[in-house]
């Protein structure tokens, strides 16, 4: 029971940050969420940071040593734990939230942390500059807008693969497609190369007033061609 309460509890905290829209208000939300962000995520059944990981470590042919892997949107630190684990050691992280800097500060796993606000700011980082970028959860409805996997793209090095993820439940179905029309554009202008897309059927918990059991979601592996 105790589970049952826990679960309650996040998915209401969840909704109630989906009713403010406003920028501000979510940045103060994140910022507050912080510190029980990853207990939540746990409760939830998240699992979009480990598997998104192990498919960058399952396909990334360099020296794992030496990758240097922009870790988007951040948070916590979730994503860069795994990659850390699995043999990798550089990692940049960018975050809207000055809360989830702070605590991805602490993991001790980041040699630059940067605040950003996706979708408002430009990503503060050089073109061309990073082996690996990666996005987990923020590519979604009423997070970023879809326009930012182009800098995701900019900042890749020439060879080098950004790795994305998305929902797959009813709400984000229409975030869904135009992120994969985005993604076919790029495809098309040889801007990069699909390695792999992954379609997960448990990816997290439901936490929306109309779906129950899990949600499905997706991981995007490409590979950036010039």
């Amino acid at each position: 029971m105790a589970d049952n309460k826990s679960f309650a509890e996040v998915k209401n905290k969840i909704l109630s940050a989906h009713k403010n829209a406003a920028p501000e208000d979510k940045l103060g939300f994140y910022n507050t969420w912080a510190e029980n962000y990853e207990q939540d995520v746990a409760v939830l059944d998240y699992r979009a940071p480990l598997l998104a990981a192990e498919c960058i470590a399952s396909f990334f042919k360099g020296d794992k040593g030496r990758a240097i892997i922009l870790d988007v949107a951040c948070g916590t630190g979730l994503v860069s734990a795994h990659l850390r684990r699995m043999g990798f050691c550089q990692f940049v992280g960018v975050d809207g939230s000055e809360g989830m800097l702070d605590l991805a500060r602490k993991t001790g796993l980041y040699q630059e942390l940067k605040q950003c606000m996706l979708g408002q700011d430009t990503l503060p980082v050089q073109n061309e500059s990073y082996d690996i970028v990666v996005i987990v959860g923020a590519l979604s409805v009423g997070q970023v807008p879809v326009g930012v996997i182009r800098e995701l793209w900019q900042a890749t090095k020439p060879g080098g693969y950004v790795c994305m993820t998305t929902r797959g439940n009813a709400d984000n179905q229409d975030y869904k497609k135009e992120m994969e029309r985005m993604v076919r554009m790029m495809e098309e202008e040889k801007r990069w190369s699909r390695v792999t897309v992954n379609e997960v059927e448990k990816w997290e918990r439901a936490v929306s007033e109309h779906e129950s059991g899990y949600i499905p979601g997706t991981v995007y592996l490409y590979q950036r061609t010039y």
